[in-house]
């Protein structure tokens, strides 16, 4: 962004949604802080105080800032989309703005090679290989330094010469209305140099397009959203600039048993009626290989949870781990033999209703509730 191009929204210190009152307020407030009358001598503040009036002298318009939340500053350009200007009374606005802002916003000098684009790569693991982590080998589509100009975008055996155009400041200047507009010199791109010859392979750029193999560490723990950086894998920069970024999207696959809650394993295990009277255990094992036995208490009911400490997942760059919790479901037999529904009758037959409070008191509430 050149120093001309400040958001007007950011200079008010508002966000792009904020009504009319919130804008004069803002302005207000900015305006008394950096008023020249109240800094006396600070060409720093005046610039700044003329800055905003420009800004909430769009802004306050609603046509003007219609015009600017849909083309930015490109509709106060001649012959833009908004046509005119934002009603400014004062000439160089890109002076104004460098300024405050100085060169960090590309005032006054040349554009610095830009580094290389950053790249998301999304890779699908099993629940078992989040929990033990995995090494493996991906390939991708990257662009990458040019082998035949070593990343300088030239044909071997030459080099750049000073841009014509902007003659090397890697800028121009266009008088647009009240305004002198400063934008990058669209011949060198801002660099404020041209090649001499561009390299045939890379076409001047000093990247180009070729599948590589990447080893990748996945750690034990990683969850569904955990992202794994490898710097300098990105898209090589252009003419030698540093490269960006791989950024590798861990996405973990739905498992048959456990369903998964941060370190937390869950399961559902369905255990017969005589086993949640009479108590008993389970054997359910882990993603370690481990058999965990749990204890079942007599009486437990359906939905009831047990936890077993640390046999969950492992704690990503960190010791320990989480539980395994489960969860009871009683079930409740369908088929019967002879013998087993007799013994049933017999059990029924012998029922005072303290075996199974909860029915006995919603009963006794039905009772209440409807008059016997």
């Amino acid at each position: 962004m050149s120093a001309t191009e400040i958001d007007f929204y950011e200079l008010l210190e508002v966000s792009r949604d904020a009504d009319e009152r919130t804008l004069k307020s803002a302005y207000r407030k900015l305006a008394m802080k950096y008023h020249p009358d109240r800094n006396p001598g600070d060409a720093e503040c005046e610039a700044k105080f003329k800055a905003i009036s420009v800004a909430y002298d769009c802004l306050k318009d609603p046509q003007k800032r219609a015009a600017y939340d849909r083309y930015g500053h490109a509709a106060f350009q001649n012959g833009g989309p908004g046509g005119g200007h934002p009603g400014a009374d004062f000439g160089d606005i890109g002076d104004i703005f460098e300024t405050i802002f100085g060169s960090a916003f590309g005032g006054g000098g040349r554009q610095q090679p830009r580094r290389g684009a950053d790249l998301r790569y999304d890779m699908q693991v099993t629940l078992d290989e989040a929990f033990h982590g995995k090494s493996t080998e991906i390939e991708i589509e990257v662009s990458q330094t040019c082998d035949t100009c070593h990343g300088s975008g030239a044909t071997p055996g030459t080099g750049t010469r000073g841009c014509n155009l902007c003659h090397g400041h890697g800028k121009v200047r266009a008088k647009q209305g009240f305004f002198v507009v400063e934008r990058p010199c669209p011949n060198c791109h801002g660099r404020g140099e041209v090649l001499e010859s561009p390299c045939r392979d890379c076409r001047g750029e000093g990247t180009v397009d070729k599948p590589q193999a990447l080893e990748v560490e996945v750690p034990p723990g990683v969850d569904t959203g955990t992202r794994i950086r490898l710097s300098g894998k990105g898209e090589a920069g252009p003419r030698g600039a540093p490269p960006g970024d791989l950024y590798i999207f861990v996405h973990v696959k739905p498992h048959a048993v456990f369903e998964r809650e941060g370190t937390t394993l869950a399961t559902r295990v369905p255990v017969s009626f005589t086993t949640a009277a009479l108590g008993g255990s389970v054997d359910i094992p882990d993603l370690d290989g481990e058999t965990n036995t749990i204890e079942i208490p007599a009486g437990i009911q359906s939905g009831k949870q047990l936890r077993k400490r640390g046999a969950g997942m492992p704690i990503l760059q960190g010791r320990g781990r989480g539980d395994m919790v489960v969860e009871i479901q009683v079930e409740t037999p369908t088929r019967l033999s002879k013998a087993q529904r007799e013994i049933l009758e017999q059990f029924r037959e012998t029922e005072t209703g303290d075996e199974c409070p909860e029915s006995r008191g919603f009963f006794d509430r039905l009772k209440d509730a409807f008059g016997g």
